[in-house]
């Protein structure tokens, strides 16, 4: 199995207990930094881009965005979408014409894309000029160290999501290539911005303190 099938595979057995929200101290701290980049949405036509269950899809729709397009390629994560206009595809192959959108979001999603410069290339290609994009990701520099995204399935079964390492200079030069031009990076830090008490807090606080934990990457075409 390769990790793309891995990866879906994952999705599908965490979908039933992925609620739309952020419901762990990373995601907490990682949607607080996303809202303080957060673009003027009104009126913009906006791509939540591997939506999952569609936590920023609701953002988008209370931002007053003109049209939220969610896309994932998991169904089941998908289905849980609601309000907004839900397509279910490949990151790598958007199905969208040049140009189309005003905004492009996308939360902790870019480790699953099988190579960062043809995923930034297609964010440009449907991004009209003057446009922005805004995502997070889980940072490169944790994954190195040893820290996994895993979860537990409706049978309590933890299970591991495969993801790629992408170095920040990689993604910097990656958004260059296709013509996307850096704005701000964010970078999230155990002990630092993350810190929300949590069960077994005080090992993985002094384990991994000032370790970068997640990025957020702002850039504009």
């Amino acid at each position: 199995m390769n990790a793309v099938s891995e990866t879906l595979e994952a999705y599908e057995r965490w979908a039933p207990v992925y609620p739309p929200i952020a419901h762990n101290p990373l995601m907490r701290v990682e949607q607080t930094a996303m809202l303080e980049a957060w673009p003027d949405m009104a009126g913009r036509r906006v791509l939540d881009l591997a939506c999952g269950s569609g936590r920023y899809s609701r953002t988008l729709l209370e931002s007053n965005a003109a049209q939220v397009v969610s896309l994932d390629f998991c169904m089941p994560m998908l289905q849980q979408v609601v309000g907004s206009q839900r397509v279910c595809a490949s990151m790598m192959q958007l199905p969208f014409l040049p140009d189309c959108f005003d905004v492009v979001v996308s939360g902790l999603a870019l480790a699953h894309a099988t190579a960062v410069r043809p995923w930034a290339a297609e964010v440009s290609r449907v991004l009209r000029a003057g446009g922005t994009l805004l995502y997070s990701d889980f940072h490169p520099q944790a994954a190195r160290a040893g820290l996994t995204r895993s979860f537990k399935d409706a049978a309590n079964v933890t299970f591991t999501v495969p993801h790629q390492l992408y170095s920040v200079a990689e993604q910097v030069d990656a958004m260059a290539a296709v013509g996307l031009q850096l704005h701000s990076i964010c970078e999230l830090r155990v002990g630092f911005e993350l810190r929300e008490p949590f069960p077994g807090s005080d090992v993985f606080y002094n384990t991994w303190h000032g370790l970068p934990i997640v990025l957020v990457v702002r850039a504009g075409k």
